[in-house]
């Protein structure tokens, strides 16, 4: 099952960079422009932290590993998930319908079948910002595992928000504000969680999960993070993908036909 629809999902990737490939011109501007903000950002908060010595107790290293480690998580699941922005667009023109009767999961394709190419090819670079700045900071192999671990459980979340999304897409078509709310909440995860002050602080950890999606990673390559810690992250980093599985099946039942 699980080679079969991995199957399906490169031919759909396949389909989607040919796509962005035709439009090569735009193609070039775009991932261009998407790599010198990268590198623009990370120089000027390179030079912001070498001025003040750090950021709510992280030197400027450990800052600069907080940034990559969104900008990890956050470009990936923009490559995965980059089809959910389309989706209100398939409910309203009627083409949910047909993917609906088609012999895959819906929730695959409106979740995964449109992968962007842009931001796969800016992945690579951003791993290697990721290792070259954690490996400044001599972490343990363990803490490595647990960084390694609370990544894929942030992209996890991150799965969760996006199928959350889709649900709330199908109830009141609202997707398109829903998808810019989320990325709002997320990139106040681009700096440590800790340069916030409470209550806001704790609601970004427990309530609306960000830092246990950005921040808690580079928490784990710090030492920062207990064995306890982890394995409750990665508990409810499940938990909250199991809950919003059940709102897409609920949300499939509230669903109307275009035809209908």
């Amino acid at each position: 099952m699980l080679q079969k629809y991995f199957k399906i999902w490169v031919m759909m990737a396949r389909n989607s960079f040919i796509t962005w490939i035709s439009k090569w011109p735009n193609f070039i501007v775009f991932v261009s422009g998407k790599m010198v903000r990268y590198i623009f950002y990370f120089v000027f908060l390179y030079f912001l932290m070498k001025n003040t010595n750090g950021l709510a107790e992280y030197t400027g290293n450990q800052v600069l590993f907080f940034v990559a480690t969104y900008t990890l998580i956050d470009t990936i699941a923009q490559f995965l998930f980059r089809s959910v922005y389309t989706f209100r667009s398939m409910v309203i023109s009627g083409d949910f319908d047909l993917i609906l009767i088609r012999p895959i999961n819906p929730l695959f394709r409106v979740l995964v079948g449109g992968p962007d190419p842009m931001d796969f090819i800016t992945i690579p670079p951003i791993i290697f910002v990721v290792y070259y700045i954690g490996s400044m900071l001599s972490p343990l192999p363990l803490g490595v595992l647990y960084y390694i671990l609370l990544v894929l459980n942030g992209l996890l979340i991150s799965m969760a928000f996006h199928i959350a999304v889709l649900s709330l897409g199908i109830i009141t078509l609202e997707v398109d504000h829903m998808i810019m709310i989320y990325r709002d909440l997320v990139s106040m995860g681009r700096l440590p969680i800790d340069i916030y002050k409470e209550p806001l602080k704790s609601i970004l950890t427990f309530v609306v999960p960000v830092g246990l999606m950005v921040s808690v990673p580079a928490k784990a390559i710090l030492g920062l993070i207990s064995p306890m810690g982890v394995i409750s992250s990665l508990i409810f980093g499940i938990a909250l993908f199991m809950l919003t599985l059940k709102f897409w099946t609920y949300a499939l039942k509230k669903y109307s036909s275009a035809s209908s």
